[in-house]
Protein backbone atom coordinates (compact mmCIF):
# COMPACT_ATOMS: atom_id res chain seq x y z
CA UNK A 1 0.00 0.00 0.00
CA UNK A 2 1.43 3.35 -1.07
CA UNK A 3 -0.42 6.61 -0.31
CA UNK A 4 0.53 10.09 -1.54
CA UNK A 5 -0.58 13.07 0.54
CA UNK A 6 -0.59 16.60 -0.85
CA UNK A 7 -1.52 19.77 1.04
CA UNK A 8 -1.29 23.55 0.97
CA UNK A 9 -1.66 24.10 -2.76
CA UNK A 10 -2.90 27.67 -2.25
CA UNK A 11 -4.07 28.32 -5.79
CA UNK A 12 -0.69 27.52 -7.39
CA UNK A 13 -1.74 25.57 -10.47
CA UNK A 14 1.78 25.18 -11.89
CA UNK A 15 3.00 23.55 -8.69
CA UNK A 16 -0.08 21.31 -8.44
CA UNK A 17 0.34 20.01 -11.97
CA UNK A 18 4.00 19.21 -11.31
CA UNK A 19 3.15 17.35 -8.10
CA UNK A 20 0.38 15.35 -9.77
CA UNK A 21 2.67 14.37 -12.64
CA UNK A 22 5.21 13.02 -10.15
CA UNK A 23 2.49 11.19 -8.21
CA UNK A 24 1.27 9.52 -11.40
CA UNK A 25 4.81 8.30 -12.08
CA UNK A 26 5.03 6.90 -8.54
CA UNK A 27 1.96 4.70 -9.21
CA UNK A 28 0.46 5.19 -5.76
CA UNK A 29 -2.57 3.25 -4.55
CA UNK A 30 -4.33 6.23 -2.97
CA UNK A 31 -4.10 10.01 -3.02
CA UNK A 32 -5.24 12.19 -0.12
CA UNK A 33 -5.55 15.98 -0.32
CA UNK A 34 -5.01 17.43 3.15
CA UNK A 35 -6.51 20.90 2.71
CA UNK A 36 -5.67 24.49 1.77
CA UNK A 37 -6.28 24.08 -1.93
CA UNK A 38 -7.32 27.71 -2.28
CA UNK A 39 -6.15 31.28 -1.49
CA UNK A 40 -2.66 32.60 -2.15
CA UNK A 41 -1.84 32.28 -5.85
CA UNK A 42 -4.30 33.34 -8.58
CA UNK A 43 -5.82 29.97 -9.55
CA UNK A 44 -7.96 28.80 -6.64
CA UNK A 45 -10.85 27.78 -8.90
CA UNK A 46 -8.67 25.89 -11.39
CA UNK A 47 -6.92 24.05 -8.55
CA UNK A 48 -10.24 23.08 -6.95
CA UNK A 49 -11.60 21.86 -10.29
CA UNK A 50 -8.49 19.74 -10.86
CA UNK A 51 -8.68 18.25 -7.36
CA UNK A 52 -12.39 17.45 -7.74
CA UNK A 53 -11.69 15.66 -11.02
CA UNK A 54 -9.31 13.28 -9.22
CA UNK A 55 -12.16 11.79 -7.18
CA UNK A 56 -9.93 11.30 -4.14
CA UNK A 57 -10.62 12.04 -0.45
CA UNK A 58 -10.18 15.75 0.33
CA UNK A 59 -9.92 17.56 3.68
CA UNK A 60 -10.79 21.17 4.31
CA UNK A 61 -8.08 23.47 5.54
CA UNK A 62 -8.36 26.82 7.27
CA UNK A 63 -8.32 28.67 3.94
CA UNK A 64 -11.29 26.69 2.64
CA UNK A 65 -13.05 27.73 5.84
CA UNK A 66 -12.18 31.39 5.29
CA UNK A 67 -13.67 31.17 1.80
CA UNK A 68 -16.92 29.43 2.71
CA UNK A 69 -17.43 31.47 5.89
CA UNK A 70 -16.86 34.81 4.15
CA UNK A 71 -20.02 36.91 4.27
CA UNK A 72 -21.71 34.72 6.89
CA UNK A 73 -22.26 35.27 10.61
CA UNK A 74 -19.24 33.05 11.26
CA UNK A 75 -16.90 35.49 9.50
CA UNK A 76 -14.75 37.88 11.48
CA UNK A 77 -15.34 41.58 10.71
CA UNK A 78 -11.80 42.06 9.38
CA UNK A 79 -12.41 39.48 6.65
CA UNK A 80 -14.18 42.21 4.67
CA UNK A 81 -11.10 44.46 4.80
CA UNK A 82 -8.40 44.78 2.09
CA UNK A 83 -6.15 42.64 4.28
CA UNK A 84 -8.28 39.64 3.21
CA UNK A 85 -8.32 40.55 -0.49
CA UNK A 86 -6.90 37.15 -1.56
CA UNK A 87 -9.70 35.36 0.34
CA UNK A 88 -12.32 37.61 -1.24
CA UNK A 89 -10.81 36.97 -4.68
CA UNK A 90 -10.90 33.19 -4.20
CA UNK A 91 -14.49 33.31 -2.92
CA UNK A 92 -15.56 35.28 -6.01
CA UNK A 93 -13.77 32.79 -8.28
CA UNK A 94 -15.42 29.77 -6.67
CA UNK A 95 -18.91 31.26 -6.49
CA UNK A 96 -21.78 29.89 -4.44
CA UNK A 97 -21.44 26.35 -5.80
CA UNK A 98 -17.73 26.07 -5.16
CA UNK A 99 -18.03 27.55 -1.70
CA UNK A 100 -20.75 25.04 -0.80
CA UNK A 101 -18.53 22.21 -2.02
CA UNK A 102 -15.69 23.43 0.19
CA UNK A 103 -18.02 23.71 3.18
CA UNK A 104 -18.94 20.04 2.81
CA UNK A 105 -15.33 18.84 3.17
CA UNK A 106 -14.44 16.97 6.39
CA UNK A 107 -11.97 17.96 9.10
CA UNK A 108 -10.50 14.43 9.35
CA UNK A 109 -10.23 11.39 7.08
CA UNK A 110 -9.97 7.76 8.09
CA UNK A 111 -9.66 4.96 5.53
CA UNK A 112 -10.95 1.47 6.43
CA UNK A 113 -8.00 -0.17 4.70
CA UNK A 114 -5.45 1.75 6.83
CA UNK A 115 -6.96 1.83 10.36
CA UNK A 116 -3.67 2.94 11.93
CA UNK A 117 -3.54 6.25 9.98
CA UNK A 118 -5.43 9.52 10.58
CA UNK A 119 -5.33 12.36 8.03
CA UNK A 120 -5.91 15.95 9.16
CA UNK A 121 -5.02 19.46 8.06
CA UNK A 122 -3.88 21.04 11.33
CA UNK A 123 -4.99 18.49 13.91
CA UNK A 124 -8.03 16.40 14.82
CA UNK A 125 -9.16 19.34 16.96
CA UNK A 126 -9.13 22.12 14.37
CA UNK A 127 -7.64 23.33 11.09
CA UNK A 128 -5.17 25.82 12.59
CA UNK A 129 -3.11 23.83 15.10
CA UNK A 130 0.63 23.89 14.43
CA UNK A 131 3.02 21.08 15.33
CA UNK A 132 6.72 21.91 15.53
CA UNK A 133 9.71 19.76 16.55
CA UNK A 134 9.70 21.62 19.87
CA UNK A 135 5.93 21.41 20.51
CA UNK A 136 5.54 19.71 23.88
CA UNK A 137 3.67 16.45 24.39
CA UNK A 138 1.29 18.32 26.71
CA UNK A 139 0.41 20.72 23.88
CA UNK A 140 -0.05 17.91 21.35
CA UNK A 141 -2.27 15.71 23.53
CA UNK A 142 -5.48 17.80 23.23
CA UNK A 143 -4.96 18.16 19.48
CA UNK A 144 -5.61 14.43 19.04
CA UNK A 145 -7.90 13.57 21.95
CA UNK A 146 -9.86 10.43 21.12
CA UNK A 147 -7.60 9.53 18.19
CA UNK A 148 -6.01 6.12 18.64
CA UNK A 149 -4.15 5.97 15.31
CA UNK A 150 -0.38 5.52 15.50
CA UNK A 151 0.31 7.59 12.36
CA UNK A 152 -1.03 11.15 12.19
CA UNK A 153 -0.60 12.74 8.75
CA UNK A 154 -1.06 16.49 8.40
CA UNK A 155 -0.29 19.66 6.43
CA UNK A 156 -0.61 23.32 7.46
CA UNK A 157 2.99 24.00 8.54
CA UNK A 158 4.26 24.54 4.95
CA UNK A 159 7.41 22.55 5.56
CA UNK A 160 8.03 18.85 5.95
CA UNK A 161 9.00 16.85 8.99
CA UNK A 162 8.28 13.95 11.31
CA UNK A 163 7.53 14.55 14.99
CA UNK A 164 7.98 11.57 17.30
CA UNK A 165 5.24 11.45 19.94
CA UNK A 166 5.85 8.45 22.14
CA UNK A 167 5.19 5.42 19.96
CA UNK A 168 3.24 7.58 17.51
CA UNK A 169 4.41 9.54 14.47
CA UNK A 170 3.15 12.94 13.35
CA UNK A 171 4.08 13.45 9.70
CA UNK A 172 3.87 16.96 8.25
CA UNK A 173 3.85 16.54 4.48
CA UNK A 174 5.08 19.93 3.25
CA UNK A 175 3.41 22.36 0.87
CA UNK A 176 2.76 21.86 -2.84
CA UNK A 177 2.14 25.47 -3.78
CA UNK A 178 3.62 27.58 -1.00
CA UNK A 179 6.57 25.88 0.72
CA UNK A 180 8.24 28.06 3.33
CA UNK A 181 11.47 26.18 3.93
CA UNK A 182 13.59 28.12 1.43
CA UNK A 183 13.15 25.58 -1.37
CA UNK A 184 10.76 26.78 -4.12
CA UNK A 185 9.45 23.41 -5.29
CA UNK A 186 6.24 21.39 -5.10
CA UNK A 187 6.53 19.31 -1.93
CA UNK A 188 4.46 16.40 -0.66
CA UNK A 189 4.86 13.05 1.08
CA UNK A 190 4.30 9.38 0.33
CA UNK A 191 3.77 6.74 3.01
CA UNK A 192 4.31 3.10 2.11
CA UNK A 193 3.49 -0.04 4.07
CA UNK A 194 6.65 -2.07 4.66
CA UNK A 195 7.00 -5.06 6.97
CA UNK A 196 3.82 -4.23 8.84
CA UNK A 197 4.60 -0.54 9.41
CA UNK A 198 4.80 2.67 7.41
CA UNK A 199 7.83 4.29 5.83
CA UNK A 200 7.76 7.99 4.91
CA UNK A 201 9.26 9.53 1.78
CA UNK A 202 9.21 13.32 1.35
CA UNK A 203 9.13 14.43 -2.28
CA UNK A 204 10.31 17.74 -3.77
CA UNK A 205 9.46 18.41 -7.43
CA UNK A 206 10.87 21.27 -9.49
CA UNK A 207 8.35 23.35 -11.41
CA UNK A 208 8.32 26.60 -13.38
CA UNK A 209 8.33 29.09 -10.52
CA UNK A 210 8.82 32.00 -12.91
CA UNK A 211 5.63 31.03 -14.74
CA UNK A 212 3.76 30.84 -11.43
CA UNK A 213 4.97 34.33 -10.56
CA UNK A 214 3.95 35.65 -13.99
CA UNK A 215 0.41 34.45 -13.29
CA UNK A 216 0.22 37.05 -10.51
CA UNK A 217 1.22 39.72 -13.01
CA UNK A 218 -0.77 38.68 -16.09
CA UNK A 219 -4.01 37.40 -14.54
CA UNK A 220 -5.04 40.70 -12.97
CA UNK A 221 -4.71 39.09 -9.55
CA UNK A 222 -2.33 41.65 -8.08
CA UNK A 223 -4.76 44.46 -8.84
CA UNK A 224 -7.94 42.59 -7.88
CA UNK A 225 -6.71 40.91 -4.67
CA UNK A 226 -4.89 43.98 -3.37
CA UNK A 227 -1.60 44.52 -1.52
CA UNK A 228 -1.54 41.19 0.32
CA UNK A 229 -1.26 39.42 -3.04
CA UNK A 230 2.23 40.94 -3.40
CA UNK A 231 3.30 39.13 -0.23
CA UNK A 232 1.97 35.81 -1.50
CA UNK A 233 3.84 36.38 -4.77
CA UNK A 234 7.06 36.92 -2.84
CA UNK A 235 6.42 33.70 -0.89
CA UNK A 236 6.07 31.78 -4.15
CA UNK A 237 9.28 33.38 -5.47
CA UNK A 238 11.39 32.81 -2.38
CA UNK A 239 9.74 29.96 -0.44
CA UNK A 240 10.21 32.17 2.61
CA UNK A 241 7.76 33.64 5.12
CA UNK A 242 6.34 37.06 4.23
CA UNK A 243 2.63 37.12 5.13
CA UNK A 244 2.89 36.15 8.80
CA UNK A 245 5.94 38.37 9.52
CA UNK A 246 4.18 41.26 7.79
CA UNK A 247 1.06 40.88 9.94
CA UNK A 248 3.18 40.72 13.08
CA UNK A 249 5.12 43.84 12.00
CA UNK A 250 1.87 45.63 11.15
CA UNK A 251 0.48 44.97 14.64
CA UNK A 252 3.70 46.29 16.17
CA UNK A 253 3.50 49.41 14.01
CA UNK A 254 -0.04 50.07 15.19
CA UNK A 255 1.03 49.88 18.83
CA UNK A 256 3.39 52.80 18.12
CA UNK A 257 0.54 54.85 16.67
CA UNK A 258 1.54 54.32 13.03
CA UNK A 259 -1.68 53.30 11.25
CA UNK A 260 -0.50 53.07 7.65
CA UNK A 261 -2.74 52.35 4.64
CA UNK A 262 -2.30 48.69 3.72
CA UNK A 263 -0.61 49.35 0.37
CA UNK A 264 1.91 51.70 1.96
CA UNK A 265 2.55 49.25 4.79
CA UNK A 266 3.23 46.39 2.36
CA UNK A 267 5.55 48.59 0.31
CA UNK A 268 7.49 49.67 3.39
CA UNK A 269 7.70 46.09 4.67
CA UNK A 270 9.04 44.78 1.35
CA UNK A 271 11.66 47.53 1.25
CA UNK A 272 12.83 46.32 4.65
Amino acid sequence: MRIAIIADIHGNLHALEAALARIEALRVDRLIVAGDIVVGSPDSLACWQKIKALGCPVLRGNHERYVFDLGTERAKPEWNSPQFGPVQYAAAQLGATGRSELAALPLTIRLPEVPDVLFVHGSARNDTDLVFPYTSDAEIEPMFTGSAERWLIRGHNHYAGVRLWGERRIVTVGSVGLPLDGTPSAQFAVIERRNGDWAVQHESVSYDVDAAVRRFQTSGYLEAAGPMARLFMREVETAAFHVVPFLKWLREMKTTGADLPLAEAVERFLRR
